[in-house]
């Protein structure tokens, strides 16, 4: 049987509602990447270039740490991946999930949820965090209202 894990990063909670939406209306897993230290408001101000997310985004190399790394995603075959997108990419903190579990063999849907931007690179910067046999495929952003029958026709085509 195919069995479909919703993860997702949400900084704000527009992820997060996005997340909860998608994996109620497939029938889905849902797990919440959380950060060992939780991002304040002071941490989100992308208008400061010295606030944690902007230092974050500005090193590549940057992974913050996990809260923990218990998503059952081995036991799943298609991972719905959701995130804001930050700098015209995902969060680094992605990345660190990403990196923390084995992805060979599964297919990675991303989605995503942006004031303005797409995916841009978003596809090739995830790729280098994973084995190559896993599948990242992109998906679509998530904004606004969608319904239970959307977000299920739209989830049947991976």
């Amino acid at each position: 049987m195919k069995r479909n894990l919703v993860a997702y990063f949400s900084a704000s909670g527009t992820t997060a509602k996005a997340a909860k939406n998608l994996a109620s209306a497939i029938g889905a897993d849902l797990y919440e990447i959380k950060p060992e230290t939780a991002y304040t408001r002071a941490d989100l101000d992308w208008t400061n270039k010295r606030s944690r997310s902007s230092l974050e985004m500005s090193d590549k190399s940057s992974r913050p740490a996990l809260a923990d790394k218990n998503a059952p995603v081995a036991e799943c075959n298609t991972i719905f991946l959701g995130f804001p997108i930050w700098w015209y990419t995902a969060p680094t903190i992605v990345n660190s999930f990403l990196e923390s579990y084995d992805f060979s063999g599964k297919k990675i849907v991303i989605f995503a949820t942006s004031g303005g931007s797409g995916f841009g690179k978003t596809k090739d910067d995830l790729l280098k965090s994973v084995s190559k046999e896993a599948n990242i495929v992109e998906g679509m952003i998530l904004n606004g209202a969608h319904s239970a029958a959307e977000l299920k026709t739209w989830s049947e085509k991976f």
